[in-house]
């Protein structure tokens, strides 16, 4: 989907004060939501990819070392 960033930032300079807040907390909120789910992607992948080395051969051989 695209969006006309242009387009939005003249919508922005129409609105009203304190609707220009409430916009800025939405965006804010997306902000967060997207690091947030950036961050639980990177820590799905850093499990899964220790998971992998979770096996007795490996426990056997770095007990060893």
């Amino acid at each position: 989907m695209g969006v006309n960033k242009e387009e939005l930032k003249k919508l922005i300079d129409t609105i009203p004060e304190q609707d220009a807040a409430e916009v800025l907390d939405f965006i804010g909120y997306l902000k967060m939501k997207r690091d947030r789910d950036t961050f639980n992607d990177l820590e799905k992948a850093s499990v899964t990819s220790t998971e992998f080395w979770n096996n007795p051969v490996d426990d056997e051989v770095w007990n060893n070392v």
